[in-house]
Order: C-alpha cells, then structure tokens, then sequence
C-alpha cells in the first residue's frame, strides 16, 4: 500500500523504515530535511511540504502523523486538510489526548475525512522488534488499513499461545487491536502507559531496598552488597516478574553499575497525567499509577537510584534524554 508518514523522529522514521521492508511505499515529510533525505536514500519518497506529500499520494490517500501531542500535532493536521478529499484518511499514532481524537473526527467527519486514533508502543526498538498498536475508528476503514498494521505489529514472534484464546480475533496475537469507535485505541494505549508507570516504579524502588541494605545498622542485614545488575539478570531468568521493562533495567546496570550517567530526573509524558484524570472521572482508585506518577514529580527535587532507575528505563525503550532542571 501507499502510505504518507509526517514526523520522522524516534519513532516515525523507524516505522518507515519497516514499513519499507514489507514492500510499502512510503512518502515522508518532516520539518528536518536531513531526516527526509536519510529516508529518501533509503527508497522512501520525499516531500518538501504537507501539499507536496498530498499531491504525491494516490486516492484515497493515508497519512500517518507521528509528531509529539498538542500544538504541533493540531497545526499540522489544520495544514494538511485543504490538500486533502473526501474518502482520505488520517492517522495519528503519536501520544495524544483521546478527548482530542474524538474532537478530530467530528470535525473531519463533515468534511468526508476519515480519522483513526493509534496508540503506538515500541519506542526506538520498533524497527527491529515491531510496534504494539491500538486503534479506534470506522471498521470499514481500518479493514482497509489492516495491511499497514500488520507491517507494522511484531507478527507472532515466539510467544506461545494463549490457552482459551481459540475463535477470538487473530490480528491481537500478531500485536495490533481494534479497540472500537475512534478515541478508544489511544484510551486503551493511555492506560498501558499508565500501567507502564507502576511497574517501573516497583522495579525501581525494589532495586533501591537491595542498594541500601546492609548500610544502615541493621543487625540481621550484616554483610548483605547485592549486586544489582546481577539481581534484575537473574530475575530476567524464571521469574514471575520478568519483562522487557526488567530486561532494560538489566541492561542499564550492566552497563553503567553505579548509574552515573544519570541524574534521576524522571520526566512524563502526559498519559500517565492523563490515566489519573480518567481514574478520577470514573471514580475509580488508582493508589499505584497516582503514586507513581506523583514520584516523577518527586524526582525533579531529589537524587535517588530510584530515580536514576527510571530514567533509564525510560532511555532504554524509547529513547528519552533526561531534562536538565527547569525542563531544558
């Protein structure tokens, strides 16, 4: 299939590229020309604009906008609609706000526009590992994208089957879903990364225990110096709570024991902000994620292995740098 992908970063650039390698064809814009013609040499088509990539796309066209979520991501799409037609397709796969999509797709709805909200996780790994997906929109329409998706997911891997999974949807084992109606894909990919905050958390402070033992006088603790990158590798092996998330944290110890390349400022994206307020909309406890996501913003006042744990898991999987204090 043809596919026009606009922000070319972490992600995007990535999923281009793997996208190019089950045989789609790709035409991308991105505000750094550098990025566009790293891909171009690569075979993607490039574009020096929104209108160019349009014009350079067949009808019905899809356009996949992969950009970080808020003023961006709305100023690129408000761009982009007067190249557009009726029957075309927008899907935007970055980390946005669902009560965004749901807005989008009224909108462009009275334009004939067709809207997909997708919920990506993968970070700088997807490339090579494939990339989770969840998305909400009109069957019809993300029937026809089902090419796309399936490029794009991890494809059954060597996860073994689900016992009691028989009859249900295949495309889920390949690594993408359907949620439902447009908003619920990006609702669902909230609460993942909502998720994704508490069990960070609880690898990080467990770690932190094992540091600290043996330092503080404990009698029955004497003698107790885990090594910590040896802990999380032997986790990594049986475990109950083995992960990839564990597998980044093993990595990061073993590379860098005493964590010194970090400073264990731990930033957010938004949808851990975003998991609370529908917790708190829905009146439903949420003590780990709150806590979780409250520790972040702990963490911009302290300096603590917890801390620095978390940060490099966040580098591990996606990429993220810390910010310096004050967010710069």
């Amino acid at each position: 299939m043809q596919i026009g992908m606009v922000g070319l970063g972490r992600m995007g650039g990535n999923m281009v590229r793997r996208l190019m390698l089950r045989g789609h064809d790709c035409v991308v814009f991105d505000r750094a020309e550098a990025a566009v013609e790293a891909l171009a040499q690569e075979g993607a088509t490039a574009s020096g604009s929104l209108e160019e990539l349009a014009g350079k796309l067949s009808a019905p066209r899809i356009v996949w906008i992969m950009l970080p979520a808020g003023p961006i991501t709305e100023s690129t799409i408000t761009e982009l609609v007067p190249h557009l037609e009726s029957g075309d397709i927008i899907i935007d796969g970055g980390n946005g706000f669902y009560k965004d999509d749901v807005r989008r797709a009224q909108e462009l709805k009275a334009l004939g526009i067709h809207y997909v909200d997708c919920g990506t996780s993968g970070g700088v790994w997807g490339l090579e590992r494939g990339y989770c997906l969840m998305y909400g929109g009109e069957k019809a329409v993300v029937d026809h994208l089902d090419p796309i998706f399936d490029a794009l997911s991890p494809g059954t891997g060597d996860i073994p089957k689900t016992r009691g999974r028989e009859g249900r949807a295949a495309q889920v084992e390949r690594g993408y879903l359907h949620c439902g109606p447009v908003g619920s894909g990006r609702f669902a990919k909230m609460i993942h990364n909502g998720i994704e905050y508490g069990m960070m958390q609880a690898y990080a402070e467990g770690m932190e225990i094992l540091a600290e033992a043996g330092k503080h006088g404990v009698e029955d603790q004497a003698g107790f110096d885990f090594d910590l990158a040896d802990v999380a590798e032997v986790w990594r092996r049986g475990s109950v709570v083995t992960s990839w998330l564990l597998d980044l944290t093993a990595s990061a110890l073993a590379l860098d024991p005493g964590l010194q390349n970090y400073s264990g400022y731990v930033d957010d994206s938004g949808e851990g902000r975003w998991t609370i307020m529908a917790a708190i909309e829905q009146a439903v406890p949420a003590d780990v994620l709150s806590a979780a996501l409250y520790t972040r913003f702990r963490s911009r006042q302290t300096d603590r292995t917890s801390d620095k744990l978390l940060s490099a898991m966040r580098k591990g999987f996606g990429g993220h740098l810390e910010q310096k204090p004050g967010g710069k």
